[in-house]
């Protein structure tokens, strides 16, 4: 009860309006160097590497798609992904650059671990067919 009638005292004594407005333009503020400037330096990163992008520079898509750029035109992006298999996207679903320098590749490795392989029947039967 007491800070009610704290504010209540000061609301009776004509504060400046000035009071007011200083936490608006701080909250303003704030909310432009939390949320808009990054957002806005992470837009011009993305449009300079979409520029930047090149025949024979091999990307992943937005949606995880490997390729190697084949040719552009204009906004429109042709990936190689397989041999002579190529796909078109626009030049705006291109995330980013994968680095071959750093060992990073598009190409699958086996690790031994036996994920992502195909299995092949052992026993001469069929796939299709549930074992007994």
């Amino acid at each position: 009860m007491h800070v009610l009638s704290i504010i209540a005292a000061d609301s009776k004594s004509g504060g400046s309006a000035l009071g007011l407005f200083v936490p608006m333009i701080l909250i303003g503020a704030a909310m432009y160097f939390l949320m808009i400037r990054p957002q806005r330096r992470k837009m011009r990163a993305q449009s300079e590497l979409q520029s930047s992008i090149d025949v024979g520079d091999e990307v992943m898509t937005t949606s995880g798609i490997y390729g190697f750029v084949s040719s552009l035109e204009g906004d429109i992006a042709w990936l190689e992904v397989d041999d002579n298999v190529q796909i078109r996207v626009a030049r705006q679903a291109l995330q980013r650059k994968v680095d071959t320098s750093q060992g990073e590749s598009a190409v699958p490795s086996d690790d031994g671990s036996g994920r992502n392989s195909k299995i092949e029947p052992t026993d001469g039967s069929a796939a299709d067919e549930p074992s007994k």
